[in-house]
């Protein structure tokens, strides 16, 4: 065997033993999943959200979290990844999700009948191993099951997070204040007025415990703008507009309901005569 034979045998082993170390690695240590919002992602540990594990947006209704998850899920579609989304309330409006970036036509959704039914149809996707990020919207159960959150059992928390590890995939939890979920990170969202959305990182097994950043809405929403506005600071001012009062027409004294020609039927004028339409003979 020649010695530039040799070095290509030595090349090829040592490829195929990183490939093997690679795969024997747990893959939520390979990648992480950023949303694009550079201050949310900043925050985070990993820079982002962390591959193979559950992270659980964890806060009111209308504190932006669903618009931080959408974000993910763009983000992941332009890395030519497959994301689905279990929509516990029947509430994901798919307008607004195609305006935040997301394909509809390579996210799958699903909406399970009963509450029961989310955390099963969460762990098969994931399972599976062909979605990079699963989102499961607990925040209510489906319509007419309830209007409060849904709350994973101890039991449907495991097998989540056991299938996230297992198949590297990204699962993010939406959960209302009442009822939190058991993810490994928990973020806590709240809107902060006309400033933008505060994110808290109140649970991390990676640090950054106690970490905080607030997240322009500019950057949740590019199409409001740089620029910061006052509520209403767009709309012109107010003009002063005179109404000319309208006044009834005077009435006659002493008439009262005049029909079209100013009589009283019956009253000041004969009624026609109905006796030869009748046929009747006058005696």
């Amino acid at each position: 065997m020649s010695a530039m034979a040799q070095r290509l045998t030595v090349t090829v082993e040592a490829l195929r033993e990183e490939i093997r170390r690679l795969q024997a690695a747990p893959r939520k240590y390979l990648a992480t999943l950023r949303t694009g919002v550079e201050a949310f992602d900043e925050l985070l540990p990993a820079g982002g959200l962390p591959l193979g594990q559950v992270v659980e947006l964890w806060g009111e209704a209308a504190s932006g979290r669903t618009s931080l998850v959408l974000r993910a899920v763009a983000e992941a579609q332009r890395a030519g990844r497959l994301c689905a989304y279990v929509d516990g309330p029947w509430e994901l409006y798919p307008p607004a999700a195609v305006a935040a970036g997301v394909d509809a036509s390579r996210l799958l959704i699903v909406r399970p009948k009963v509450a029961d039914q989310a955390a099963w149809s969460a762990v098969q996707l994931v399972r599976s191993g062909a979605f990079a990020c699963v989102v499961v919207d607990l925040t209510r159960g489906p319509p007419g099951r309830g209007e409060g959150g849904v709350r994973l059992t101890p039991v449907e928390g495991k097998r989540l997070m056991d299938a996230a590890a297992r198949g590297g995939s990204l699962v993010v939890l939406l959960t209302a204040p009442e009822a939190p979920g058991d993810g490994m990170m928990r973020l806590r969202t709240a809107a902060r007025g006309e400033d933008g959305l505060a994110v808290e990182v109140v649970r991390s097994r990676q640090g950054g415990l106690g970490a905080r950043a607030l997240v322009p809405w500019s950057a949740l929403y590019p199409e409001l703008g740089t620029t910061k506005a006052r509520w209403g600071a767009e709309l012109a001012p107010a003009v002063d507009v005179t109404v000319p009062e309208l006044r009834e027409p005077p009435r006659e004294q002493g008439k009262g309901s005049r029909g079209i020609l100013g009589q009283r039927p019956g009253r000041d004028a004969p009624m026609p005569s109905v006796r030869a339409d009748l046929g009747v003979a006058l005696h």
